[in-house]
């Protein structure tokens, strides 16, 4: 079956559009050219070229109207492949040089029909349309080029994904025709059937020089690892059956095995496995009463029962995926789709792009000798695990394995992460769902230089209805010199803010932001307001500290990015008779915590403490109206292993704990409650994380005999 590609608005999908500049100069070179040759006597052929193809319309884009390119016996064929190569040795990066958006370009060759001397095409299939699918996502996107000038990739329009279809010798004649090909330097095929009977190797088959290789079905024999990239085998049901939405959860069974044709060796031990776990195991096979075809390929059975597949997959908690001739099996497709997570058994097999995916997170990998306890080791995974694995199967599905325009931009990305190293993706951001926009913020862990001056700090404010404390506030930090922009976190839903002409008039943008819900978490939320690194969380009733403390407290968080940087220190202690932690808010020469009623600190910390906060901390903290302070505490100290900084010594600190007459200190379980916090932390954790040190930061000259006029910081540490 031939396909044509789509036309859009940058051209057909598969035939890069001839830029009128560049026709017009092979216009003029071509007749230049045939002067000379008239001129001199010499009467010969014009040597084909494919970038400078104009004989044929944009409109002829199937193979049936592409160029009849005659492939002679004697043409050279590719050496077989080095499996040395690596991106150093094999690629030449200098051809992708520097640009200001550090992306690869990718140029795709015009279509072509390749046929031997007697006319017979080197494929059986042309053009199949999932690789027609691949190149029109392709030269619509940013990768695209229609110079190839300007091409740091090659992509021929040599369709390989499947070797059964291939003629091995003639088709590895037609790559070295390429004009560019050059050994294969730069040049990237896609296979995702490769090998064939009988030894199905796990490699593609063809001749290809230095040619990066996308495939299918590595194994660590054949995989060339920072070289090749292992992509999936696409599942055709992937773009025909829409699966409903479900919830991760308990299904119907709790190990599922889809897949037909299977090693006899296998299908017994599976058989047997059913026979000790019963209606927990559902074997599937493929259904010998209905007729071959599409409907037939869509139905699995088990002993005269008939079910709908992929349908079926979303039923099972584990979805089994064994190795068939090829180890790579469009049955994984499927399996992720559905939200089963995948128990594979296939050793030796290079899952589809384990260069940047966490398959841990999604999959479940056994040893095919261990296939006989397979239901003792998915029984031990915890039912949470299980749940969150369900999702990230899915996940990864609808972002990498959906379509092959997924497969094919991923791929790219992986390439174009490994030449421009500096501006590549993170762990996060190829595994994390997108419900956080984590390319809004970096993390401060690795730093290479301290952050700048210039942007300042965002006051996060938190308040409920003490306006003329909250307004006193806001006087106090609107002179801090390195204020970027104030933001009050309204947590009272029965009551309306002031009006905006009763707000203090300062000289930095002023936001209101009204919560849905009266959460202490509110106030680390990861608001789109925040355009600084650095946040100052503060409460309303914090109108003790001088614009000097504020702007030192900010220029040590400059230093020290990574930490809690704040104002009034507290400290964990063991209790040995009790056998637990305790909290202590009496002063003493150690600190592991600061509260966060005053502190500086990175606003990747609210995306953490928002979207990535262990267990039911949350929860907790909102359901007891305390103790999100010591939350904030144990999560930087877990992300960093490092402990709090203080920074100045003023003693009588007015805090949320302290003597504040309508604060939350009147409850006399409040005390209690905190160490209840850090217990029930620790246990949530599976450790201590808090860190105990002996130290605070205060300005250089801060009890030094100078004239006041010469000190950054006066009015530190008065009473």
């Amino acid at each position: 079956m031939y396909a044509s590609g789509k036309y859009t608005s940058r051209g057909p999908a598969l035939i890069p559009r001839m830029k009128t500049k560049h026709r017009i100069y092979y216009i003029t070179l071509f007749s230049v050219v045939l002067l000379g040759l008239i001129a001199t006597g010499m009467f010969q052929f014009w040597p084909h070229s494919i970038e400078s193809a104009t004989d044929w319309t944009m409109d002829k884009r199937s193979v049936h109207d592409a160029p009849l390119i005659r492939l002679p016996v004697s043409n050279p064929i590719p050496e077989r492949g080095d499996l040395s190569c690596r991106m150093h040795t094999c690629f030449d990066v200098y051809r992708c040089g520097y640009n200001p958006k550090n992306r690869i370009k990718v140029y795709i060759y015009p279509l072509q029909k390749f046929v031997d001397e007697l006319g017979v095409p080197i494929s059986s299939n042309g053009l199949s349309r999932e690789y027609n699918d691949l190149l029109s996502a392709i030269s619509d996107s940013d990768f695209y080029t229609d110079d190839v000038t300007r091409a740091c990739l090659f992509i021929p329009s040599v369709d390989v994904l499947n070797q059964n279809s291939l003629r091995i010798r003639e088709t590895a004649q037609a790559l070295a025709m390429l004009p560019r090909w050059d050994k294969g330097m730069n040049h990237l095929l896609f296979n995702m059937l490769p090998g064939g009977a009988p030894d199905y190797n796990t490699a593609l088959d063809v001749p290809r020089d230095r040619a990066l290789l996308a495939g299918g079905g590595f194994s660590t024999w054949t995989y060339r690892q920072g070289y090749d990239v292992s992509i999936p085998v696409y599942s055709p049901l992937s773009a025909d059956v829409e699966l409903p939405e479900r919830q991760p959860g308990p299904r119907r069974y709790f190990i599922l095995s889809p897949q037909t044709a299977i090693h006899r060796e296998y299908r017994a031990e599976l058989e047997r496995l059913k026979e000790e776990n019963g209606e927990a195991l559902l074997l599937l096979d493929k259904c010998s009463n209905l007729s071959q075809g599409a409907a037939s390929a869509r139905k699995r059975c088990y002993k005269g029962q008939v079910y709908d597949y992929p349908q079926i997959l979303q039923e099972s908690s584990f979805c089994v995926v064994l190795r068939g001739a090829r180890l790579g099996q469009a049955a994984l497709s499927d399996v992720l789709q559905a939200g089963c997570v995948p128990v594979i058994l296939a050793d030796s097999y290079i899952l589809p792009f384990s260069e940047v995916l966490d398959w841990k997170r999604a999959s479940v990998v056994i040893p095919e000798e261990k296939l006989s306890e397979m239901y003792t080791i998915l029984k031990s995974v915890p039912h949470r695990q299980v749940e969150e694995m369900q999702r990230q199967a899915h996940w990864f599905w609808q972002a990498y394995f959906s379509s092959m325009k997924s497969i094919g931009l991923t791929t790219l990305q992986i390439i174009n992460d490994r030449i421009y190293p500096y501006a590549a993706r993170t762990y996060e951001e190829w595994n994390n769902p997108p419900v956080v926009k984590w390319s809004s913020v970096n993390s401060p862990l690795f730093l290479p230089l301290i952050p700048p001056r210039a942007p300042g700090f965002t006051a996060v404010v938190l308040t409920y209805d003490r306006v003329e404390s909250l307004f006193r506030v806001i006087t106090e930090i609107s002179k801090v010199p390195s204020l970027a922009k104030l933001l009050v976190v309204w947590n009272n839903q029965n009551k309306s803010p002031p009006e905006e002409s009763l707000w203090p008039k300062i000289g930095v943008p002023l936001k209101v932001v009204r919560t849905e819900e009266n959460k202490l978490s509110n106030r680390f939320f990861p608001y789109d307001e925040i355009e600084t690194e650095a946040v100052l969380a503060i409460d309303d009733d914090i109108i003790m500290l001088t614009s000097d403390e504020l702007q030192f407290g900010y220029e040590v968080w400059r230093e020290f990015p990574d930490r809690l940087v704040g104002y009034p220190g507290r400290l964990h202690l063991w209790d040995h008779e009790m056998g637990k932690w305790k909290y202590e808010s009496e002063w003493t020469n150690e600190v592991s915590m600061v509260l966060t009623g005053a502190a500086f600190y990175h606003k990747y910390f609210n995306y953490l403490y928002t979207y990535k906060m262990p267990g039911d901390i949350k929860n907790w903290v909102d359901a007891h109206m305390n103790c999100e302070d010591i939350a904030m505490n144990f999560l930087v100290a877990n992300i960093t292993g490092k402990a709090p900084i203080k920074v100045t010594p003023r003693k009588k600190f007015k805090c949320p704990e302290c003597t504040a007459i309508d604060g939350l200190s009147l409850d006399q379980t409040h005390m209690v409650e905190r160490s209840e916090c850090i217990n029930k932390f620790a246990s949530v954790f599976g450790t201590m994380p808090l860190k105990v040190v002996e130290h605070r930061a205060d300005p250089v000259l801060y009890k030094d005999d100078f004239p006041e006029k010469l000190k950054s910081f006066p009015n530190i540490g008065s009473l």
